[in-house]
């Protein structure tokens, strides 16, 4: 007998409930007998039109884990592609009949697009007599699975989160050795790119798995007083590997320890699921306000505020920690968890302008790109998600700049107009006699009147 494998944000063999029971499906029919034929079909479905809007990072960062997926897959992975969304069900169903599967699987997804595609793929399967069986989740504990007393989800992170580390996952998971084999559906190939990439990127299962292993040694132990330097290595550059579900968090759950560093690590995990979870109770939040009432804050949105909005996607705004950011993310597709905020606060607070446009900025580019993370990410720094930021709250870039880089070697590595200038003067450069020889721009907005007026809308809104 044999079942097909729909992979989508779980490109990996390891630790994968879901692939498990598409093979325990197989065995059971009869494939584990002596002569019996347990084969699964690997299979990836993908719109057109969504990959061609993606930025060339982002193109480049799936097909690299696609290849490498296919590479463990000894060749076996069919990708299926559709011109858009719509067409999935069709696409997968196309290569249930070309493979002869009895049954589909799937791990469940919990984003609201996730849960539409997978909906309509399982009413189109069982048309044809074939059923979807959606088994765990990307997520150490589901969405859903944490509530209060009184059966409500939460709308705190913090008795969240102790919930959650009492509710626990459990162990990973091992692929089965042995006992079924790889049986390649119908395929239209792994898609080319069609924008270049900065770099050569690097992914999959395997290079996620070194990751995890370096950065234990790395930076995991002082995790708790390095993860908000942006001029040194702190972090765990995970959060691709998590998004495309390389690796998933019951791996990286299992080896931590009860030290500072690892329990901060866990605490940000629980960051991940928080925000999966309140999503998923709240799926308008991915594009609108948690908080309503923000929805009538007075913002800017004219010819102005459209070439502000240009200058910060461009770093461009004349300071040098946000423009450090907005390159990062430019050249690598990835910026650091720290400056995430201070771009988001100069956005809203500075700028005037509604988080919804840094969000989209952030999903066209970021290759960690998750859609509960970044929707809420900027909620809480805007002021209108859960455990929100207070408004009143504004980040000042300088500030943050001589704080989370005090000898400027974040600014300069992505700021070429100012690697003249030494250490901690890049975050000033308006103050040092030449700073603006290299021709970095003068700052588009003065932080101090913009704080202020953001300020004021606040008192606004409140009145």
């Amino acid at each position: 007998m044999r079942s097909l494998f729909w992979f989508t944000k779980d490109l990996r063999l390891q630790d994968n409930k879901a692939l498990n029971a598409a093979i325990a499906f197989a065995q059971s029919q009869g494939g584990n007998q002596p002569g019996g034929q347990a084969k699964v079909s690997p299979l990836y479905a993908l719109a057109l039109d969504e990959f061609r809007a993606l930025a060339g990072i982002r193109q480049h960062s799936l097909i690299e884990s696609l290849k490498a997926l296919d590479g463990t897959l000894h060749g076996n992975l069919g990708v299926v592609q559709a011109n858009d969304r719509a067409g999935i069900p069709a696409a997968i169903a196309r290569a249930v009949s070309a493979t002869n599967a009895d049954r589909v699987y799937a791990t469940r997804l919990f984003d609201p697009a996730g849960q539409k595609l997978q909906n309509a793929v399982g009413r189109h399967l069982a048309n044809l007599g074939i059923a979807l069986i959606l088994e765990d989740s990307q997520y150490a504990v589901p969405p859903g699975s944490v509530r209060k007393p009184d059966g409500a989800p939460y709308r705190v992170y913090t008795p969240y989160q102790k919930l959650w580390m009492q509710i626990g996952w459990e162990k990973p998971q091992p692929l089965p050795v042995g006992g079924f084999e790889w049986f390649k559906a119908a395929s239209d190939g792994i898609p080319a790119a069609d924008k270049p990439a900065p770099f050569e990127v690097i992914a999959g299962e395997a290079f996620a798995l070194r990751t995890w292993e370096r950065f234990k040694e790395r930076a995991l132990f002082n995790y708790d007083e390095q993860r908000n330097r942006a001029d040194i290595s702190g972090t765990s550059h995970l959060s691709h590997a998590l998004a495309h579900g390389e690796i998933h968090p019951r791996t990286l759950l299992a080896e931590l320890r009860e030290v500072p560093g690892h329990e901060v690590y866990r605490k940000e995990l629980a960051w991940r699921e928080f925000y999966a979870d309140v999503l998923f109770h709240n799926p308008h939040t991915e594009t609108d306000y948690f908080d309503p009432k923000f929805a009538n804050m007075r913002y800017d949105w004219d010819d102005a505020a459209r070439l502000k909005l240009a200058a910060w996607q461009q770093g461009k705004t004349g300071y040098p920690m946000v423009d450090a950011g907005m390159r990062q993310l430019l050249e690598t597709g990835w910026m650091h968890n720290r400056v995430r905020m201070i771009v988001a606060s100069f956005l809203v607070k500075d700028l005037h302008i509604e988080w919804q446009h840094g969000a989209a900025w952030f999903e066209q580019h970021l290759s960690d790109f998750d859609p509960a993370s970044n929707a809420h990410g900027w909620q809480w720094t805007a002021g209108c998600g859960t455990d929100a930021s207070p408004y009143f709250r504004v980040f000042n870039p300088v500030g943050q700049g001589l704080k989370f880089d005090p000898n400027g070697e974040y600014v300069r590595k992505f700021i070429p107009e100012l690697r003249h200038l030494a250490g901690a003067d890049v975050h000033e450069p308006w103050s040092v006699l030449g700073g603006f020889d290299g021709g970095y721009p003068a700052p588009i907005v003065d932080h101090a009147v913009e704080r202020e007026e953001a300020l004021a809308r606040l008192e606004e809104l409140k009145r």
